[in-house]
């Protein structure tokens, strides 16, 4: 695994604690599994990863998962995908590791936000993160109100 240079461990850390008010609130903490809205095993801060019926996890195992996860499969594989990840604002690197927990890399990796953020174009791309509103294909309300909340964030970091 690459090492994170000593200047972006600054950066992960501010995002980390800006995740912490973006993500929890929104996921939720739940210490059993259960089927989320699409019917995917969940389980702590909305973490999928390996989840099956009947786990039981503590407080303490949810946050290392939350901050563990945050900073291996969506802050790494966003710094590969993003030229200049680090760079962006702070807030905006928050947003877009916010939406890439809750819609995965692969997604945000093609998605118009990313692109946006690519060609250097953060406002732009701040306002494209609210497109992925929808679960099972419905526009769900939660999902609008996380977008905003991100968007909200993600502005104040534009200049």
């Amino acid at each position: 695994m690459a090492k994170v240079p000593k200047k972006a461990v600054a950066a992960v850390v501010a995002v980390a604690l800006s995740i912490g008010a973006l993500v929890k609130p929104w996921e939720g903490l739940s210490l059993t599994s259960y089927p989320d809205i699409v019917g995917v095993w969940t389980a702590c801060y909305g973490e999928t990863l390996g989840i099956r019926p009947g786990m039981k996890f503590t407080k303490a195992e949810c946050e290392d998962k939350l901050l563990t996860r945050v900073t291996n499969d969506y802050y790494r594989p966003l710094t590969q995908c993003i030229a200049g990840f680090d760079g962006k604002p702070v807030e905006w690197q928050a947003a877009a590791i916010s939406v890439t927990y809750n819609i995965g890399v692969g997604a945000a990796c093609k998605s118009s936000f990313a692109r946006f953020a690519r060609d250097g174009k953060i406002k732009e791309s701040c306002h494209a993160m609210t497109a992925f509103n929808r679960a099972g294909g419905r526009v769900v309300q939660g999902l609008v109100n996380r977008r905003a909340a991100e968007l909200k964030l993600c502005l104040k970091g534009v200049a």
